[in-house]
């Protein structure tokens, strides 16, 4: 018994010994916290209305589906299917924000139509976006908060849901990913401010 503490106490210093001065040993995925405040370049719960409009353009707003409610925004990629979506408060200030390939598409559709919804954009500050697989939200957020299955459409989806309570109330304090059951690949993003 002597002897295997002391092999462990000898391992631990090892261990510690080859790492740099001030670095940490790394947190297991399912331990880790971190957080997320933007997508799409857009902050919820400080970003308004005007500063989306500012940077995708107020012209380029899908209205003509008359599926747009008062509080309720979206850029639609009709090409690729794809859609930003924001909801907003009275006050203008973005509430959520949805990225999604579970859009409309459009048979016939111009490559200046394409490049209206600027997707290419469409991705966390950790760097998630439409189309990367499961692993990597796991990897960039650790374990979800809660999983389940989820249904869209007639596609079967898995929703990770991640719960950021802990970060302080003037963060968003949820991000939800849906991934495709088939293919494992992310198909929409949502991250939300509370509702005051």
């Amino acid at each position: 018994m002597k002897y295997w503490l002391s092999t462990s106490a000898l391992g631990a210093c090892l261990i510690a010994a080859t790492l740099p001065p001030n670095a940490q040993p790394q947190e297991p995925a399912a331990l880790k916290r971190v957080n997320e405040v933007t997508l799409a370049g857009l902050r919820p719960g400080r970003e308004t209305l005007a500063a989306a409009e500012k940077r995708y353009k107020a012209k380029y707003r899908e209205a003509k589906l008359g599926r747009e409610e008062a509080n309720v925004k979206e850029w639609w990629d009709a090409c690729n299917g794809k859609a930003l979506r924001l909801e907003v408060d009275a006050k203008g200030v973005i509430r959520s924000v949805t990225v999604t390939s579970l859009a409309m598409r459009v048979e016939e559709c111009s490559e200046k139509a394409a490049q209206i919804a600027h997707h290419k954009f469409w991705f966390t500050g950790r760097g998630l976006k439409l189309g990367d697989p499961r692993d990597r939200v796991i990897d960039l957020y650790g374990e979800p908060s809660s999983s389940g299955p989820s249904v869209k459409g007639d596609r079967e989806l898995e929703l990770l849901s991640y719960a950021f309570d802990w970060a302080g109330s003037d963060v968003p304090q949820v991000l939800e990913v849906s991934c495709d059951r088939a293919t494992g690949r992310v198909v929409e993003i949502t991250l939300a401010f509370p509702n005051l």
